[in-house]
């Protein structure tokens, strides 16, 4: 069924996230109480709530989108192009114009937006900050009502389970496997934290999401046995 899609009809996506606040300090008494309480489990005895704030992006309710990287094929006969952008900066302006984009050119039934692990990450996750910032959902992020063959997301990684539930496989992984040549990454995701508050490096962080974007492209095309993007077709905009 892959290969039936029309690739011009995917938007694909990264996201990369960071705790709201640079120090745990800065949380007012109910946010660093909710904190302690949410990540209690996963924290056990090891970490004090201070200590595990390192990883407060991974959470919608204590985080925030710093970069929403975005991909598409522009398609002419047999030859192929990968657009990439970005959209950075404050996050209830990236998010107004990444819906913008959504509701401007990814809006019909045709259209899917694709991720690795973004039906449980990236989705949900831009989501949950629009409703945050007050920001009605685009039709392709409203899942209420929809059944489960009428949600317009592609996943690589679900892709990738064959229906097992359990197996969680990275995205530099999967390019591993798959033959698809690894990109110099200047950065990885345990350290756009740091980047982001301590080096005030956007423009790293950008050229990495970017990245991702690309890779799970490619990823998509081995998906459909196809070949993969050439450096030439793939262009910045």
């Amino acid at each position: 069924m892959l290969a039936k899609l029309n690739l011009e009809h995917i938007l694909f996506l990264d996201i990369e996230t960071v705790p709201e606040m640079e120090h745990f300090e800065e949380l007012d008494d109910t946010k660093k109480e909710l904190w302690e309480q949410k990540t209690k489990y996963q924290r056990k005895e090891a970490f004090t709530p201070e200590e595990f704030y390192d990883r407060g992006g991974i959470w919608a309710e204590f985080g925030k989108i710093i970069c929403i990287s975005v991909g598409y094929f522009k398609l002419v006969g047999e030859a192929k192009n990968f657009r990439v952008t970005s959209f950075h900066g404050d996050e209830a302006k990236l998010l107004k114009d990444f819906k913008n984009l959504l509701n401007g050119h990814f809006s019909q039934v045709k259209n899917l937006l694709c991720a690795h692990n973004g039906k449980e990450f990236d989705f949900p996750y831009i989501a949950r900050r629009m409703i945050v910032h007050g920001i009605s959902l685009p039709y392709k992020l409203d899942l209420f009502g929809k059944k489960p063959w009428e949600v317009p997301h592609l996943d690589t990684m679900d892709l990738w389970k064959f229906g097992d539930y359990k197996h969680y496989t990275s995205l530099k992984l999967m390019a591993h496997i798959l033959g698809i040549p690894s990109p110099k990454e200047d950065i990885d995701g345990s350290m756009v934290r740091d980047v982001y508050y301590k080096d005030k490096a956007i423009d790293r962080i950008i050229t990495y999401c970017e990245l991702d974007v690309v890779t799970t492209a490619q990823v998509f095309l081995r998906l459909r046995n196809e070949p993969t993007l050439e450096k030439n077709e793939i262009t910045n905009v």
